[in-house]
Formats: C-alpha cells, structure tokens, sequence
C-alpha cells in the first residue's frame, strides 16, 4: 500500500515522502497514529501543492537573506564602548550590543547568534565580523568601535 507520510518514521522515511508499505503496517500502526495518509489523487495533488509552496517559501528566504547580505555590505555599524588606560575597553563588544546597533542604525534585524566573532572585540578601531543569514548566505559586518564621551 502506498502512503504519504505525515511525519518522519523511522525506517520508513521523512516527513512528505511517497512510501510503499505493507498494508497491515499502514493500517494497523501508520493511518490510526495519523502518521501517514492513503496515496489517493487527492492527497498526491495536495502534497504536490505543499511541496510548490515550501520551495517558494525558500526562495523568497533565501532573496532576503541575499538582500540582508547587500544591506549589511553598504552599512557600517559604529558601536561606542567605555574605555581605560591605553585605548583597552572595560569589557568586550558582544553580538547582542552589534545586532541592537544595525537595528537602531539601519533597521537591519540580525540575530545575535548569526554574528560570528573569531575573538572578544576589546579594542577601538574597525572590524569586519561574517554573520550567517542562513540558506548558504553569508554577509559581511562592517563595525567601527569608538570611545564613548
């Protein structure tokens, strides 16, 4: 009998898939857990449907995410930061302190675990950070940190 499952199985498949299993199995164990639904017309022109949908749904992510990553190259983000004695800062710049920056700044909203810090930032000057917007996207960061007065 074939099915479309409803969520992933283990041993059968992922959620979405077109799978061939034995009758007793989809009727006795898949179809009353609401785990799979029969392979009617029906149901092969609604999954078809979803699947249209969903692959939409990432292309117009990934276009933001794209554009996300143009946004972030034209926009530098200046952070100012308390300083002691030799230009050292009291603590570090965080990712949170850069992603509320870019939202104040330039009204770019960026998660704070997409911002990818190789070091802690305890010193003035600029820095170019990578942040992850996902589907493969990657943008740039340009942040100046300044003294606060």
């Amino acid at each position: 009998m074939k099915v479309i499952l409803q969520q992933d199985v283990k041993g059968q498949g992922k959620k979405g898939a077109l799978v061939d299993v034995s009758d007793g199995y989809a009727r006795n164990y898949l179809l009353p857990r609401k785990l799979a639904v029969a392979a009617t017309a029906d149901n092969l022109n609604a999954m078809k449907l979803q699947e249209k949908a969903r692959a939409a749904q990432l292309a117009a992510e990934k276009k933001a995410a794209e554009e996300a990553a143009e946004k972030l190259q034209n926009s530098p983000v200046r952070v100012s930061a308390k300083a002691g004695a030799g230009g050292r800062l009291f603590g570090a710049v965080t990712s949170k302190e850069i992603a509320e920056a870019l939202s104040a700044q330039h009204g770019i909203e960026v998660q704070k675990t997409a911002i990818v810090q190789d070091e802690a930032i305890k010193a003035f000057g600029s820095y170019e950070l990578k942040c992850k917007l996902g589907h493969g996207v990657t943008g740039t960061i340009y942040l100046l940190v300044t003294e606060e007065k």
